[in-house]
């Protein structure tokens, strides 16, 4: 009853102390915040089934941010499914090219992202976590997380640059 009633205001007090970071996390993964209180709120839960599993690695934090891209990942999947299935029966219009006006700023861009790159350029500067701490949250190699994060952001450099001006006129 006791180690209940411990392992209750632990996980208070984590969820607590990073339900912001987390769910700030899985908004900058998937671009919605509704779809991001979600993917916390899912997240959470499924951190507290599996409770003493989380607690007994050296970072719960770094776990759950492993549980919140898992559920992007498959989320992201699941849309990606019920979209062809769509457009395989012409209810979904498809585009010609790349909708430029989209990737006018940074969270476009980054959308536009494969998830694990996303994940490792979001973990790396918006959440100022080392290499290390990336790949333990991801579960992948250090040396994925380095190529993925520096993949990442030469496509984000080529996304964000402004085209060039045509000549002769003025912006």
């Amino acid at each position: 009853m006791a180690a209940d009633h411990r392992a209750r205001e632990e996980f208070r007090l984590f969820f607590e102390r990073h339900h912001r970071d987390l769910s700030r996390f899985a908004y900058l993964l998937s671009g919605d915040p509704d779809v991001a209180d979600d993917l916390a709120a899912d997240a959470f839960a499924a951190a507290w089934s599996q409770w003493d599993r989380v607690t007994a690695t050296a970072s719960p934090l770094a776990y759950v941010r492993g549980i919140v891209t898992n559920l992007a990942n498959n989320r992201l999947r699941r849309v990606i499914r019920e979209r062809v299935r769509l457009s395989g029966v012409g209810l979904l219009d498809q585009a010609d090219g790349p909708d430029v006006p989209a990737v006018v700023d940074v969270r476009s861009a980054l959308l536009r992202l494969p998830v694990r790159k996303r994940a490792c350029v979001v973990l790396r500067y918006a959440f100022d976590l080392s290499e290390e701490d990336t790949a333990q949250a991801l579960g992948i190699s250090v040396g994925t997380v380095k190529s993925q994060t520096s993949k990442a952001s030469a496509e984000l450099v080529a996304m964000l640059r402004p085209a060039p001006m045509a000549e002769g006129r003025q912006p």
